[in-house]
């Protein structure tokens, strides 16, 4: 049933990533470019979003445990790092270059498009070069 429930909210989302545009490159960028030809939609898309979330988490958070987990797995760092803000930085140049995030590129896989595919194969490739680059640092800041 687990498995079932977690396919059925990869189809939605994809559907509303598709949907909202979000899976079109030329949409994203076209919404970083305020100077230029400029679409606002995306920001409705955001702001829905946005939304939505707050709703949920008022509705998910006001139960002791989730549906299908023992327990609330949430993130308990709070601190601003160089990673973090490094990471941010990525992600928003490459998302503003390429017009895509993972969120976007992924159901666009189903495209079959070129240009989607090196953007998922190089997300992929730093995915792994990023964790390789970690697990070096790992025995050095162990050492000191």
């Amino acid at each position: 049933m687990r498995f079932i429930i977690i396919y059925l909210v990869g189809v939605i989302f994809g559907t509303g990533i598709v949907v909202s545009g979000m899976a079109n490159p030329a949409k994203v960028i076209n919404f970083f470019d305020v100077a230029g030809t400029w679409d606002p939609s995306l920001a409705f898309v955001m702001g829905g979003a946005l939304i939505t979330t707050a709703i949920g988490y008022r509705l998910v958070f006001g139960r002791s445990r989730p549906l299908f987990e023992g327990k609330f797995m949430l993130p308990t760092a709070r601190n601003l790092d160089a990673r973090l803000i490094g990471g941010s930085a990525v992600f928003g140049i490459g998302w503003g270059i390429a017009g895509f995030c993972p969120g976007g590129a992924l159901p666009a896989l189903g495209t079959g498009r070129i240009d989607v595919i090196a953007f998922v194969g190089a997300m992929l490739i730093g995915i792994f070069a990023a964790r390789h680059l970690q697990s070096l640092s790992r025995p050095k800041a162990q050492a000191a």
